[in-house]
């Protein structure tokens, strides 16, 4: 296969890819967009390619270790700094980093990936990036490129907003966790977005969950422009967590009122559950205080969580607002964890026709104890939500490697079929026929690249019945093999910028 044909068209690309720019508020990974956005460069580099990163705050240094090129603004986010009220409409020094790089750095065959922006950035990114705008790719970890909160909720009741971003009803509803002030200050940062942005006109939106595609929609954002783009997971356990011999309830998150800690510990308590919380935050000594019969973990590297997590009976994700996708459940389920979330969550009605989760309202604490003390009560099915987890959620996740390749084929495409062919063998692109299709590595191009172009053909399907054997069993597990040793089904996955 030529080298230069466009994955889709099979057309000649007008120029091979010869360096990513991945944009974002934080060079840390600090969350999960961040985390994903910096494990995206590393897996750039580690397969060979030119990657720079433009980030807000400091460099982080471990990045320029593994190759990356980072030019960072070294400003904090903005909430608790000075001058984060102007900033945070439009960031000068932000939108003067980013024209300046692209100024003394960009080449035909350099794709642009904004992911995050909304807490240093600033909108002044669109319009930094405006010349390179054919280029760009933009990833919706959220919602803030259609709903000036950036969730489409509101945050005194948690019910979903229906309106459209600056309609009269919007500008009239008290949405805002801050209060009103705050929301006047976001309506007219989203303002300023959209005249920058120009969502009719938007570049790839790679939007987390397919459920996202509607609200999205909502801002004017062409629905041919978003492609949904599974988060890649890497499972607590790559064997069946037995989670119908364990008795713990399980929490990992920022332990802040967002996520719902609070509301996750009052319903162990009631259902006379034990629980463990993983992760850090404003309320942890307050919430440690009030529940002295939790344990609470801190933050964890993934490896010690995995620990944890072989122990526990289920996890809860009692997200306050809608939850794009929902990482942490995926990593549960996908270890054999059954999953409780809210309704509101984007993955609920997948892991819910999986047989793999129960979906109810945390605020409602009475019913969210019973769905706990019912599994509790219950090993039978507790091991079948536990074997469906395992067995059926795996189309609702991609690997790591999965999810490179699918994002090197966006970048492929934004460089466009043109008439003529202008490149070598030696181009540095996967190339394929679409996505959710197999990638091919072109003759010649650095071996490095060839790590996860077998892998995305393979992912779709799920067990059809919990009493198979382990060798039937693991053909219908995505990426899963019997351990000859144990009997147990093992899942071979890889961690993202290892």
């Amino acid at each position: 296969m030529n080298p230069s044909l466009s994955p889709s068209l099979g057309q000649p690309l007008r120029h091979p890819l010869r360096q990513i720019v991945v944009i974002n508020d934080l060079s840390h990974p600090m969350g999960g967009a961040s985390a994903l956005a910096v494990g995206s460069a590393r897996s750039f580099a580690e397969r060979g390619l030119r990657v720079a990163m433009l980030a807000g705050d400091d460099a982080d240094p471990a990045l320029a270790a593994s190759g990356i090129a980072v030019t960072a603004l070294g400003q904090a986010r903005l909430l608790g700094r000075g001058g984060a009220l102007l900033d945070g409409l439009w960031n000068r020094a932000a939108a003067r980093m980013v024209h300046q790089w692209i100024a003394a750095n960009d080449t035909p065959g350099t794709v642009y990936h904004l992911h995050g922006w909304s807490q240093i950035l600033s909108p002044s990114v669109f319009a930094a990036l405006a010349p390179v705008r054919t280029r760009l790719v933009i990833s919706a970890h959220d919602f803030f490129l259609a709903c000036p909160n950036g969730a489409f909720t509101q945050f005194a009741t948690g019910a979903p907003c229906s309106h459209t971003a600056l309609s009269r009803a919007c500008l009239g509803t008290a949405c805002d966790r801050r209060g009103p002030a705050h929301k006047a200050w976001r309506v007219v940062r989203h303002a300023v977005q959209r005249w920058v942005y120009q969502p009719q006109s938007s570049p790839p939106v790679l939007a987390i969950h397919a459920a996202m595609a509607p609200m999205l929609a909502r801002a004017g954002i062409p629905a041919a422009a978003i492609h949904p783009l599974p988060n890649p997971v890497v499972p607590f356990s790559t064997i069946r967590i037995a989670a119908e011999r364990n008795r713990e309830v399980l929490f990992v998150g920022r332990i802040e009122a967002t996520k719902g800690a609070d509301l996750a510990l009052a319903a162990a308590r009631r259902a006379g559950m034990p629980i463990r919380l993983v992760g850090d935050g404003a309320d942890r000594a307050r919430l440690a205080a009030e529940y002295p019969e939790a344990q609470f973990a801190g933050r964890l590297p993934p490896a010690a969580i995995g620990a944890l997590a072989a122990s526990a009976r289920v996890l809860v994700m009692p997200s306050r607002y809608p939850e794009p996708y929902g990482l942490v459940a995926m990593e549960a389920a996908l270890a054999g964890l059954p999953v409780i979330l809210p309704p509101s969550a984007l993955l609920a009605p997948d892991l819910v026709a999986a047989g793999a989760g129960i979906a109810v309202d945390p605020r409602d604490t009475a019913a969210f104890a019973a769905a706990l003390a019912n599994l509790a009560a219950s090993d039978a099915r507790t091991e079948a939500m536990s074997r469906a987890a395992f067995t059926a959620t795996g189309a609702l996740a991609l690997s790591p490697d999965q999810w490179i390749d699918r994002l090197l084929w966006h970048y492929a495409e934004r460089l466009g079929p043109v008439a003529a062919a202008a490149s070598g063998p030696d181009s540095p692109f996967l190339i394929g026929s679409g996505p959710g299709k197999t990638l091919q590595v072109p003759a010649g191009s650095n071996p490095a690249l060839a790590s996860g172009s077998k892998a995305i053909a393979g992912r779709a399907g799920g067990a059809k019945g919990a009493g198979a054997g382990s060798g039937a069993m693991a053909a219908e597990v995505p990426g899963a093999a019997a351990d000859p040793a144990s009997g147990q089904i093992r899942r071979s996955v890889s961690p993202i910028g290892r």
